[in-house]
């Protein structure tokens, strides 16, 4: 790939992960992406076009609304910021390849998942149960995983969390997981196969646990709610996954599995 290749996928990543931010407010508000332009959620009135372009209108309005003088959340260039990242790292990888597009799609519903789960502890069915159908499509394609892994994956994803979430239920006698977590399981397996969705199984459990515990240790509110959503400790491990999910299960097969 030439470097121009590089700008247009980074300046699309960006451009992607301006709507992304439409995304991740208005999906858990019940208001349609559709309806109409970008607005200040302080005095309402819609924006001009010079401001939402990604990062550089954040930096020039120095995080501040170009009408009122609100101030504009962190999490606004940053969703822009680590789509392009995400884009960018997987166009040095594959390439303009199919992999390019599907991992590009993946990880930008991923990011969406990850802060609207953050914010609102759902995970939308706008979200997870089109990515089941794209993913179970891709698989249909010459450099895709095979229909068959992909239906295995989409089972073994949304089954294994079910059972967890059976057992939760059981033991604390109240709703341990909810069924977005399971829907987006099963979308993750459809695209990344059976091995990688129990990579991220075990993977987004030591996350979780890991960051439950620093976190109810230093928050008070925390350790009263005695719940974090577990859809951003998913999407953190299905990047983990996709980035380095074939080393990690080659290297386990072969040092404790004994398989060469």
């Amino acid at each position: 790939m030439e470097l121009i290749h590089y700008i247009f996928i980074g300046l699309l990543g960006l451009c992607i992960g301006s709507f992304l931010n439409v995304v991740i407010y208005r999906i858990p508000r019940d208001k349609k992406v559709r309806s109409g332009r970008s607005f200040c959620p302080g005095c309402e009135k819609q924006l001009k076009w010079y401001h939402n372009v990604p990062l550089l209108s954040f930096l020039v309005l120095r995080g501040k609304c170009g009408f009122c003088g609100a101030r504009i959340s962190f999490r606004y260039p940053l969703v822009e910021a680590l789509n392009a990242l995400c884009w960018l790292y997987f166009a040095w990888e594959f390439g303009l390849t199919l992999q390019l597009g599907v991992f590009a799609f993946l990880s930008s519903a991923l990011i969406a998942i990850f802060f609207i789960d953050l914010d609102f502890q759902i995970i939308p069915d706008l979200i997870t149960l089109p990515g089941m159908v794209v993913g179970l499509g891709i698989s249909f394609l010459p450099d895709g995983i095979g229909i068959v892994s992909s239906l295995i994956g989409l089972l073994v994803g949304g089954g294994a969390l079910y059972l967890v979430a059976l057992l939760g239920d059981w033991l604390f006698k109240k709703e341990s997981m909810g069924g977005g977590d399971i829907k987006m399981a099963a979308m993750l397996g459809a695209f990344l196969g059976w091995q990688k969705v129990l990579f991220i199984f075990l993977a987004s459990a030591g996350i979780g646990l890991v960051v439950s515990v620093i976190l109810m240790i230093f928050s008070a509110k925390l350790r009263q709610q005695r719940m974090v959503p577990f859809g951003p400790f998913i999407a953190t491990a299905a990047m983990l996954a996709i980035i380095w999910g074939d080393q990690i299960i080659a290297y386990y097969v072969t040092n404790f599995l004994h398989l060469q």
